[in-house]
Protein backbone atom coordinates (compact mmCIF):
# COMPACT_ATOMS: atom_id res chain seq x y z
CA UNK A 1 0.00 0.00 0.00
CA UNK A 2 1.28 3.43 -0.82
CA UNK A 3 1.93 6.14 1.74
CA UNK A 4 0.48 9.63 1.72
CA UNK A 5 2.54 11.95 -0.40
CA UNK A 6 3.24 9.34 -3.08
CA UNK A 7 2.07 9.78 -6.61
CA UNK A 8 -1.23 8.24 -5.57
CA UNK A 9 -2.46 11.53 -4.12
CA UNK A 10 -2.81 12.83 -7.66
CA UNK A 11 -5.36 10.11 -8.52
CA UNK A 12 -9.07 10.72 -8.73
CA UNK A 13 -11.50 8.94 -6.47
CA UNK A 14 -12.55 6.81 -9.41
CA UNK A 15 -8.97 5.62 -9.92
CA UNK A 16 -8.59 4.96 -6.19
CA UNK A 17 -11.82 2.98 -6.17
CA UNK A 18 -10.50 0.81 -9.00
CA UNK A 19 -7.23 0.26 -7.17
CA UNK A 20 -8.88 -0.47 -3.80
CA UNK A 21 -12.28 -2.04 -4.57
CA UNK A 22 -12.75 -3.24 -0.99
CA UNK A 23 -12.70 0.30 0.45
CA UNK A 24 -15.78 2.47 0.72
CA UNK A 25 -16.08 5.83 -0.93
CA UNK A 26 -15.87 7.53 2.45
CA UNK A 27 -12.64 5.69 3.33
CA UNK A 28 -11.11 6.68 0.00
CA UNK A 29 -12.04 10.31 0.63
CA UNK A 30 -10.46 10.24 4.09
CA UNK A 31 -7.32 8.68 2.65
CA UNK A 32 -7.08 11.34 -0.04
CA UNK A 33 -7.79 14.14 2.44
CA UNK A 34 -5.06 12.85 4.78
CA UNK A 35 -2.61 12.89 1.86
CA UNK A 36 -3.55 16.45 1.01
CA UNK A 37 -3.13 17.65 4.56
CA UNK A 38 0.29 16.04 4.85
CA UNK A 39 1.27 17.54 1.51
CA UNK A 40 0.04 20.97 2.61
CA UNK A 41 1.92 20.81 5.90
CA UNK A 42 5.09 19.64 4.14
CA UNK A 43 5.32 22.71 1.90
CA UNK A 44 8.27 24.19 3.81
CA UNK A 45 10.30 21.07 3.05
CA UNK A 46 12.40 18.93 5.35
CA UNK A 47 14.87 20.74 7.54
CA UNK A 48 13.13 24.13 7.56
CA UNK A 49 12.55 25.56 11.00
CA UNK A 50 9.66 27.82 10.03
CA UNK A 51 6.11 26.49 9.80
CA UNK A 52 4.44 26.71 6.39
CA UNK A 53 2.73 29.96 5.52
CA UNK A 54 -1.00 29.58 6.16
CA UNK A 55 -1.89 31.66 3.11
CA UNK A 56 0.17 29.38 0.87
CA UNK A 57 -1.35 26.27 2.43
CA UNK A 58 -4.86 27.64 1.94
CA UNK A 59 -4.12 28.68 -1.66
CA UNK A 60 -2.81 25.20 -2.50
CA UNK A 61 -5.75 23.58 -0.74
CA UNK A 62 -8.13 25.89 -2.59
CA UNK A 63 -6.56 24.94 -5.94
CA UNK A 64 -6.88 21.26 -5.07
CA UNK A 65 -10.52 21.70 -4.10
CA UNK A 66 -11.23 23.56 -7.35
CA UNK A 67 -9.66 20.72 -9.31
CA UNK A 68 -11.70 18.21 -7.33
CA UNK A 69 -14.91 20.12 -8.06
CA UNK A 70 -14.07 20.22 -11.77
CA UNK A 71 -13.44 16.48 -11.78
CA UNK A 72 -16.73 15.82 -9.99
CA UNK A 73 -18.62 18.06 -12.42
CA UNK A 74 -17.02 16.25 -15.35
CA UNK A 75 -17.93 12.86 -13.94
CA UNK A 76 -21.47 14.04 -13.24
CA UNK A 77 -21.82 15.31 -16.80
CA UNK A 78 -20.64 11.97 -18.13
CA UNK A 79 -23.03 10.07 -15.86
CA UNK A 80 -25.94 12.28 -16.88
CA UNK A 81 -25.06 11.86 -20.54
CA UNK A 82 -24.91 8.10 -20.23
CA UNK A 83 -28.08 7.94 -18.15
CA UNK A 84 -30.21 9.97 -20.53
CA UNK A 85 -29.09 8.16 -23.65
CA UNK A 86 -29.07 4.59 -22.42
CA UNK A 87 -31.52 2.19 -24.14
CA UNK A 88 -33.16 1.37 -20.81
CA UNK A 89 -33.80 5.06 -20.15
CA UNK A 90 -35.30 5.53 -23.62
CA UNK A 91 -37.59 2.54 -23.09
CA UNK A 92 -38.68 3.89 -19.74
CA UNK A 93 -39.35 7.31 -21.23
CA UNK A 94 -41.45 5.71 -23.98
CA UNK A 95 -43.37 3.70 -21.41
CA UNK A 96 -44.04 6.82 -19.34
CA UNK A 97 -45.27 8.64 -22.45
CA UNK A 98 -47.56 5.72 -23.32
CA UNK A 99 -48.98 5.62 -19.80
CA UNK A 100 -49.59 9.39 -19.86
CA UNK A 101 -51.43 9.05 -23.17
CA UNK A 102 -53.51 6.20 -21.76
CA UNK A 103 -54.30 8.26 -18.67
CA UNK A 104 -55.51 11.19 -20.79
CA UNK A 105 -57.61 8.84 -22.92
CA UNK A 106 -59.16 7.18 -19.86
CA UNK A 107 -59.87 10.53 -18.24
CA UNK A 108 -61.57 11.77 -21.41
CA UNK A 109 -63.73 8.64 -21.60
CA UNK A 110 -64.70 8.89 -17.93
CA UNK A 111 -65.50 12.56 -18.34
CA UNK A 112 -67.73 11.86 -21.36
CA UNK A 113 -69.58 9.16 -19.43
CA UNK A 114 -69.96 11.44 -16.41
CA UNK A 115 -71.23 14.28 -18.62
CA UNK A 116 -73.76 11.94 -20.26
CA UNK A 117 -75.04 10.77 -16.88
CA UNK A 118 -75.28 14.35 -15.59
CA UNK A 119 -77.25 15.37 -18.68
CA UNK A 120 -79.57 12.41 -18.30
CA UNK A 121 -79.99 13.20 -14.62
CA UNK A 122 -80.77 16.83 -15.44
CA UNK A 123 -83.32 15.76 -18.06
CA UNK A 124 -85.04 13.58 -15.48
CA UNK A 125 -85.12 16.46 -12.99
CA UNK A 126 -86.72 18.64 -15.66
CA UNK A 127 -89.23 15.92 -16.49
CA UNK A 128 -90.14 15.56 -12.81
CA UNK A 129 -90.48 19.32 -12.49
CA UNK A 130 -92.76 19.43 -15.54
CA UNK A 131 -94.92 16.61 -14.19
CA UNK A 132 -95.06 18.21 -10.75
CA UNK A 133 -96.15 21.48 -12.32
CA UNK A 134 -98.76 19.67 -14.38
CA UNK A 135 -100.05 17.88 -11.29
CA UNK A 136 -100.34 21.08 -9.32
CA UNK A 137 -102.22 22.85 -12.09
CA UNK A 138 -104.96 20.20 -12.40
CA UNK A 139 -108.11 19.83 -10.43
CA UNK A 140 -107.93 16.23 -9.30
CA UNK A 141 -111.59 15.86 -8.56
CA UNK A 142 -112.67 16.87 -12.06
CA UNK A 143 -109.86 15.13 -14.00
CA UNK A 144 -110.11 11.30 -13.99
CA UNK A 145 -106.42 10.73 -14.85
CA UNK A 146 -104.95 12.20 -11.64
CA UNK A 147 -104.27 8.71 -10.28
CA UNK A 148 -102.26 7.94 -13.40
CA UNK A 149 -100.19 11.08 -12.92
CA UNK A 150 -99.49 10.28 -9.30
CA UNK A 151 -98.35 6.77 -10.23
CA UNK A 152 -96.24 8.14 -13.08
CA UNK A 153 -94.69 10.65 -10.71
CA UNK A 154 -93.83 7.89 -8.23
CA UNK A 155 -92.37 5.75 -11.02
CA UNK A 156 -90.26 8.64 -12.31
CA UNK A 157 -89.08 9.51 -8.83
CA UNK A 158 -87.95 5.94 -8.18
CA UNK A 159 -86.21 5.93 -11.58
CA UNK A 160 -84.51 9.19 -10.61
CA UNK A 161 -83.37 7.71 -7.30
CA UNK A 162 -81.92 4.70 -9.12
CA UNK A 163 -80.08 7.02 -11.49
CA UNK A 164 -78.69 9.00 -8.57
CA UNK A 165 -77.37 5.79 -7.03
CA UNK A 166 -75.89 4.72 -10.38
CA UNK A 167 -74.34 8.16 -10.78
CA UNK A 168 -72.69 7.89 -7.35
CA UNK A 169 -71.39 4.40 -8.14
CA UNK A 170 -69.96 5.53 -11.48
CA UNK A 171 -68.34 8.56 -9.87
CA UNK A 172 -66.74 6.26 -7.29
CA UNK A 173 -65.50 3.97 -10.07
CA UNK A 174 -64.04 6.92 -11.94
CA UNK A 175 -62.25 8.11 -8.80
CA UNK A 176 -60.93 4.58 -8.12
CA UNK A 177 -59.57 4.27 -11.64
CA UNK A 178 -57.93 7.69 -11.46
CA UNK A 179 -56.40 6.81 -8.08
CA UNK A 180 -55.08 3.53 -9.51
CA UNK A 181 -53.54 5.38 -12.43
CA UNK A 182 -51.94 7.89 -10.08
CA UNK A 183 -50.55 5.13 -7.89
CA UNK A 184 -49.10 3.43 -10.96
CA UNK A 185 -46.93 6.49 -11.55
CA UNK A 186 -49.01 8.82 -13.63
Amino acid sequence: MTKPGDSQTKKTLHELAKEFPDKTYRELEKYRDADRQEEALGIGGIGHNQPPDLVEVMAIENDKLKKRVQEAEGELTIIKGIGNTSPEMKLLQQEVAALKTQLHTDRAEYQKELDRIKKENNDLYNKIADLTEALESKDYFRDPDYKYLIEENRRLESERNELLMDNKKLAAQVEDKIDKLRKSGM
